[in-house]
């Protein structure tokens, strides 16, 4: 394995070489001091993961994240930071894990363990022939992980991310609800602004002295429909 340690702190990067050098010794080790740098050696090393620091003078870790994204076969990236803030952030630009400094060994060991190189050709794969993804997938500490999205029931939104609930279990997922309905609107329902609901799975309609719900099969979550998508539901239900 091939990684690129990314930090603008000369000890942050002597520190993280160590414990890599300890975790993987077999591992081929570079070093980069700001993101300008991770860039051009990404382009000419061909890296297989970056140890990636975000605060940076210049081009932060996201930026170099975001500009990885447009690759070809883009590397993973494992961020290291001081700063729990961007977490979320981090897991829309399909990050392995996100570590807090100071990193530990036992912590390092995980997520490289996980690290898994995410390219277009298997991102593909997981498309059918009509464009649209037979499974949606995100990348997590165990690596990535992918959900058949005819198993899914719903996809709940939350303000940062979405998570998609199957009767195995849930994963949040990088996407916004808007693009899972424009790729999947043909067998999914938007019930309210943040739920989408597979109409195959929907068992019944009801209504409380709350308002209109969907019961799904397999799962407990029940999501609310509004009045203004009410009307929608109840005629996809009866086309379906």
């Amino acid at each position: 394995m091939k990684v690129l340690v990314v930090d603008d702190e000369p000890l942050a990067r002597e520190r993280l070489r160590r414990l890599l050098h300890s975790v993987q010794p077999e591992a081929e080790c570079l070093l980069a001091g700001n993101g300008e740098e991770a860039v051009e050696q990404v382009a000419v090393a061909e890296p297989d993961l970056l140890l990636l620091d975000i605060r940076m003078p210049g081009m932060d870790g996201i930026e170099v994240a975001t500009r990885l994204e447009a690759l070809a076969n883009p590397p993973a990236v494992i961020f290291c930071t001081a700063y729990d803030e961007y977490a979320l952030e981090a897991l829309q630009h399909h990050a392995v894990a996100y570590l807090l400094k100071p990193v530990r060994e036992a912590e390092l060991a995980r997520a490289l363990a996980g690290a898994t190189r995410v390219n277009r050709v298997q991102l593909a794969a997981l498309r059918g022939d009509s464009g649209a993804r037979r499974q949606v997938s995100s990348q997590t500490h165990r690596g990535l992980e992918t959900m058949a999205v005819e198993s899914i029931r719903c996809f709940i939104a939350g303000q940062k991310y979405v998570t998609a609930y199957s009767e195995d279990g849930e994963l949040l997922l990088p996407d916004t609800l808007k693009d899972l309905e424009q790729e999947f609107g043909q067998s999914f329902v938007r019930t309210h602004r943040n739920a989408l609901v597979a109409l195959a799975y929907i068992e019944r309609l009801v209504r409380d002295d709350k308002g209109w719900w969907v019961e799904l099969q397999g799962v407990a979550q029940r999501p609310m429909v509004s009045r203004r998508h009410l009307a929608d539901v109840k005629e996809r239900l009866l086309q379906r």
